[in-house]
Order: C-alpha cells, then structure tokens, then sequence
C-alpha cells in the first residue's frame, strides 16, 4: 500500500521541484525579451547629431554628500555638450559640508537651491527633485537632465543622451549607471543586483513602444520638459519609494522611452560590506511588492522553487527530476555570463547564483520587517514608506 501512494507522492514532488523551475528558467532564457543577453547599452557606435542643441538643465537632489559631490558635479561641469546646458544642485538639507564642497568648485555652470523642509506626503528625493524643476521650468529648457549626486559622466555623456533622444523622439532617455564592483562583496552581489533588476523589467520591453512595461534608472534620466509636465510632474509620484520606475511608467504614457546599460555613468558609492547592499535593497524591495504579505510569501516562494530547488533536486534527486535540475543549473550559469562580462567578473560567479537569491530572499523579508517596523523606506536617515500613508 505504501508503494502505491510513494509513486505519486514522488512524481509531483518531480514536477515541482525538478521540472517546474525548469519550465521557469527556460521561459527566461527564451522570453521576456531574452532580458540577460542585455543588448540595450550605450555603445560606442555614432549617433547623428541634432540640427541644433536643445538647452539642458542638469537637476542634481543631494542630501549629506559631501565625499562624492566634488566628482559628481566635477563630471557635470566638464560635459563637452553644444548646446545651452546649466546644473541646480538641491541641497536637501545637508549638515555634512555637501554645500561648501559643491561651491568650491567654484562654477558659473552650478546654482545651488537650499531645499525646504519637506511637506507631509511627500519622500525627500523626490521632494528635492520637485524643487529642482521648479528652478529650472524658469528657464524653459528643453530637458531636464535628473542625475544622482553619487553618479559621475564621461565628458560627452549629455551629447550621446540628447542625440538619441532627439534622433528617437523619445520622452525620457535612461541610464542605469555601472554600479562599484571592486570588492568580494559586490562581486558576489552587484552584478546579481542588475540582473534581477532586469528580469522585472526587461530592457527590451521597456524600449518597445507597443509595450506597456516601463522602468527608468533614477541615476541618469533625461526628461523633455513639456512631456514631464504633462503627466504633472514630479509631483504625480511624490509618494512613490521607487519613483525612477513610478516616472518611466508616467511618461511611457506620453511617448517612448529608452532605458540601457552605460559606461559612461558610474556610480561613485562604493558597497564595501554586506550590510550596506543589505540597507540598499530593503529601502525598495517591499515597496516593489505593494507592501502585500501575499506577494511578499509568493515571492519568497517563488525564490525558493526558481533557484534553490535546481541544484537540490541536481544533488539529491532521482531520475528525470535529477536531470531537470541540472538543465536548470546549466541555464542559470549560462545567463549570468552577459552580467558578469559586463563588470569584467568570473564566470564561475554564475555557480553562486543560487546563494546569492537566498541573500536576495533574506534582504526582501528584511525589507518588509523594516516597514512593519516603521522604518520602511530609509533614506538618508528617513523612514519614507510612511510617507504613502499621509
């Protein structure tokens, strides 16, 4: 009698955790835009340059930046850019020297706008944001150009976003910056990081006009301006937590959009510890799951059954389930070969892949404890989840 119910019992145990992740991971190496491949990039081929430079004003939220801000604004002021180009830095009030630092460049090209306290409903960055395009609306440029005060640009990085978005009438141009990876740590969980971040929002369909999948990198967008205020500005997703993908989705509605891979932006924030890639992702990880208990357990669920259960059924299992697992371990190497290329990393990193989802996993809970905790959101020392509730 036994028999006859563990034959069962092991054939759905089969399917489950040996040839349902299979299914999974073939769907993702052969759909959704065949994200991993990650072809959008900046490249170094030639763009065709507008019949005349539309003006530009570069808005740059800075809060407490003071270690990085001489670099990133450094970068800014060096754009080798035709056409009328100026830079608001908004100060969100900073008490670590960010100001002084950023004055001592000693720019004609630089404004710097002491920020107001931020009013209820509101998260900071996009607050400081707001500020920004206010100042620069006066000037009526034709693009507002929003980086990080963590992000630095090649020379000509400007003149290769406007020349596309001129050349594609797109709306909003996006790049997401090269992110540090110099460290054990970052080795481990950076390049996993952009690749997660891709299959949620595969490139190709963000770029795809017929599409209604939208994203943005928040650390180097470039905005029409008559486009931005016509979705009704920064202050349509002042609650937003991941506000660069909250914007893509706003002005996909008014136009198409690009979103790649770019060298020429790069993050100057290193992540020499754990914690700190830790703080990085629970600041948006729960908000990127409505903060939903259900999508909170289906994700974990999912994280478990995607890229645990492949290597356990490899090693542990029988028959066709064994081999399904080992199809999908194969698969999974095999995709995190474009990422790691990219940042110049190991191939034998793509054997950690199943490690480093279950850091993802503890990082996601991690996020929602945070948010039961009152301190969803944190940023700069705000807890800006509540700010959805106000």
């Amino acid at each position: 009698m036994m028999f006859w119910l563990e034959w069962p019992l092991r054939n759905i145990a089969g399917i489950i955790f040996g040839v349902l992740p299979l299914a999974v991971w073939v769907y993702l190496a052969l759909g959704r835009s065949m994200f991993w491949l990650f072809r959008e990039r900046d490249a170094d081929s030639r763009l065709t340059a507008p019949a005349s430079w539309p003006s530009v004003v570069a808005v740059v939220p800075a809060r407490d930046e003071a270690d990085v801000i001489s670099r990133s604004l450094g970068s800014l002021i060096a754009q080798n850019y035709a056409g009328d180009f100026a830079i608001i830095l908004v100060d969100d009030q900073s008490d670590d020297g960010t100001v002084i630092a950023a004055r001592a460049l000693g720019s004609s090209r630089v404004t710097v706008l002491p920020g107001v306290a931020r009013p209820p409903g509101w998260t900071g960055k996009l607050w400081a944001m707001h500020q920004g395009v206010e100042a620069a609306t006066a000037r009526s440029p034709d693009y507002i150009w929003f980086t990080d005060a963590d992000i630095a640009h090649a020379p000509d990085n400007l003149t290769r976003l406007v020349a596309r978005a001129d050349a594609d009438g797109l709306v909003l141009t996006s790049q997401m910056a090269k992110l540090s990876a110099k460290t054990a740590v970052e080795h481990f969980l950076i390049p996993a990081f952009v690749f997660f971040f891709a299959m949620l929002y595969p490139f190709g369909a963000v770029n795809d006009a017929k599409q209604k999948l939208a994203a943005a990198a928040g650390g180097c967008m470039l905005a029409r301006r008559d486009a931005l205020a016509a979705v009704g500005g920064i202050e349509a997703i002042r609650r937003n937590i991941i506000d660069d993908v909250s914007l893509g989705r706003l002005m996909k509605a008014r136009g198409p959009i690009w979103l790649g891979l770019s060298s020429r932006a790069v993050s100057l924030r290193p992540y020499e510890t754990l914690t700190e890639i830790r703080r990085m992702v629970a600041r948006s990880a729960f908000a990127e799951l409505d903060y939903s208990i259900l999508k909170l357990l289906g994700t974990l669920l999912g994280l478990v059954l995607v890229y645990l259960a492949p290597p356990a059924t490899a090693l542990f299992a029988w028959g066709p389930s064994q081999m399904a697992g080992w199809l999908a371990c194969f698969i999974m190497i095999v995709v995190m070969q474009p990422i790691l290329r990219y940042y110049r990393l190991s191939p034998l990193w793509g054997l950690a892949l199943p490690i480093i989802a279950a850091f993802y996993a503890l990082f996601t809970l991690d996020s929602a404890i945070k948010y039961w905790q009152g301190k969803g959101g944190m940023w700069k020392g705000r807890a800006q989840a509540d700010a959805r509730r106000t």
